[in-house]
């Protein structure tokens, strides 16, 4: 089935992977996939459910708004973009923080039948251009600037052999000061405003189920940020994964933003397909957040592991922010076991879950699972979802034995934008590698061990950065670790261990450190031969740590100058 952007406004052609026929007809048989599209789940699930408030925890944008409203607003949108020359099924593009108008782009670009392009917020000149161009986006909705980006600069800077699919330039304006300019390289800018005057859209384009709906653009090892493709089918098919997180009349204020992964799933669609009340933050303030708690009588904590750590953290951290808590389901970057226990204490129920932008529910926990599962692992596979762990020859390996972790189901993308990367990590048997590491044990329970390229070569043996780090935490003055590789002239790599420390922890001893791994065990050639200490790390929208940035910033600050 050729999907909407197989050949897009650009002149890009990519095709979908080819998914099985026997997998085809069996996610249909079991109604994983139906012929809803991604617009008709927004555009009945608001409708169900008019009188459910969505609320913008902004400090200088806040919003509280009903599923009516953005209902309205959402269809004011698709028929601006189609009076404005954008047609259904053109890839449209959108970066802001979480905002109002982010949420009314998300819902507004699903009914009238777009391609979804979303950009995280924090994403600078060199990644958005990058987007934009290969995306093939005729049209990019953003705010005029935040924080240290500039969205203007970000089309009017760019050369002017590039952007030359981008006809359309919306922009949500912070100030009132300085009007946007009407022309940019290849077509206009207009305000929000503008667009927003038209009337609701009364006819939905209807879809092919089989069509791209979403480019969800992710960061990893590579040098530009990967397209992931994903259809109607796989993406309702997430959202319908999720929904057993969810609990009902308990909402947590979300922290990721709607244009990644997380804040998509876990905020915008699954509160939505439920009538659940949604609750966003535009900034990550935990002592803001703790506030806001209190005052909405509301959870926070959810989504990658270091929200629900800032919390317990905080002086300001109390019974009473516990109590609205109950449960909290985290993933999108490793859970060490002593924040599940350290949750426990609190009455909070904790769950993980692993997943990737590509594949994002392979498996998860239950609530009803037992404290040592839920804590422990990373739960077992999903339903409908199919994963094995395998040696490097791609045969299976027993249970307790780790090896690459490979994945197929329902919710599983349908590639990547750049052909060449779908062939590295899809095989004809519809599996996706995904390059980590983990381990079965003999009751289903799975829990990630690694990334392959997460490893540290110590004199010719394999270091897991990860096994390592799970030792370290268990230190009390460390609330987080990073374990990268540095360097070695005689051993090629040793591992260094980078922290953050616990509240009125001023500084620590490496043999402190090594003092613990040695009583716990760990092997002496595993242990950090050089200790850093932070106020914090580089990190994802999402809150993950990003080790690539961690690695160059030691690199900087030991290599001698030139």
């Amino acid at each position: 089935m050729r999907s909407a952007l197989s050949q897009n406004s650009a002149g890009n052609r990519w095709t979908p992977r080819e998914v099985p026929e026997s997998l085809r007809n069996r996610y249909l048989a079991d109604g994983w996939w139906t012929n809803e599209t991604l617009g008709e789940a927004v555009d009945s699930s608001l409708r169900a459910a008019v009188d459910s408030q969505i609320h913008i925890w902004s400090a200088t944008r806040p919003a509280h708004f009903s599923y009516a409203e953005v209902h309205r607003d959402a269809l004011r949108l698709a028929e601006g973009l189609r009076a404005s020359g954008i047609p259904a099924g053109s890839p449209v593009a959108f970066q802001m923080p979480n905002w109002r108008e982010a949420i009314v782009a998300f819902y507004g670009l699903a009914v009238g039948g777009y391609v979804l392009v979303p950009i995280v917020h924090i994403y600078g000149p060199k990644e958005v251009r990058f987007i934009l161009e290969e995306s093939g986006a005729v049209a990019y909705i953003s705010a005029d600037r935040f924080g240290h980006v500039d969205y203007i600069d970000i089309v009017d800077g760019a050369a002017s052999n590039t952007l030359t699919g981008l006809h359309l330039h919306i922009v949500v304006p912070t100030s009132e000061d300085a009007p946007p300019p009407s022309v940019i390289a290849h077509g206009t800018r207009v305000r929000w405003n503008t667009i927003m005057n038209a009337a609701p859209v009364e006819h939905l384009e209807h879809s092919n189920p089989d069509d791209v709906c979403v480019l969800a653009y992710t960061s990893g090892t590579t040098n530009t940020p990967k397209g992931v493709m994903h259809t109607h089918r796989t993406l309702v098919s997430e959202v319908n994964h999720i929904l057993g997180w969810i609990t009902p009349k308990s909402p947590n204020l979300m922290g990721s933003p709607v244009t990644h992964a997380t804040g998509m799933l876990g905020a915008v669609l699954a509160p939505m397909r439920l009538g659940e009340p949604i609750h966003l933050i535009d900034r990550w303030d935990v002592d803001r957040a703790l506030d806001i708690m209190l005052e909405a009588g509301i959870g926070a904590g959810t989504g990658a592991s270091i929200f629900l750590a800032n919390v317990l953290d905080h002086p300001k951290f109390t019974p009473a922010h516990a109590r609205n808590i109950r449960r909290v389901g985290l993933g999108g970057a490793p859970v060490p076991t002593q924040l599940g226990e350290r949750a426990a204490r609190f009455g909070i129920a904790l769950v993980r879950a692993y997943g990737s932008t590509e594949h994002p529910s392979i498996t998860g926990g239950s609530f009803e699972d037992p404290p040592a599962q839920r804590h422990g692992t990373d739960g077992r596979a999903m339903p409908g979802v199919e994963i094995r762990v395998v040696n490097k020859a791609g045969e299976d390996v027993s249970c307790g034995v780790a090896g690459e972790i490979w994945s197929r189901g329902p919710d599983l993308c349908v590639g990547y934008t750049n052909a060449a990367l779908t062939a590295t990590v899809f095989d004809d048997e519809g599996w996706y590698h995904t390059g980590d590491m983990g381990v079965l044990d003999d009751q289903g329970f799975f829990t990630v061990s690694d990334r392959i390229n997460d490893m540290i070569i110590r004199g010719g043996e394999n270091i897991s950065a990860a096994e390592v780090e799970q030792a370290i935490i268990e230190v009390p003055e460390i609330i987080e670790v990073a374990v990268v590789a540095v360097a070695d002239s005689r051993l090629g790599e040793r591992a260094a261990a980078v922290v953050r420390l616990a509240p009125g922890t001023k500084t620590i001893a490496l043999t402190v450190i090594t003092d613990h791994l040695k009583q716990v065990g760990l092997a002496r050639q595993k242990w950090p031969e050089q200790l850093v200490i932070v106020d914090d790390f580089p990190r994802t929208a999402t809150g993950k740590i990003r080790k690539t940035d961690v690695r160059a910033q030691l690199r900087s600050e030991t290599d001698p100058p030139s």
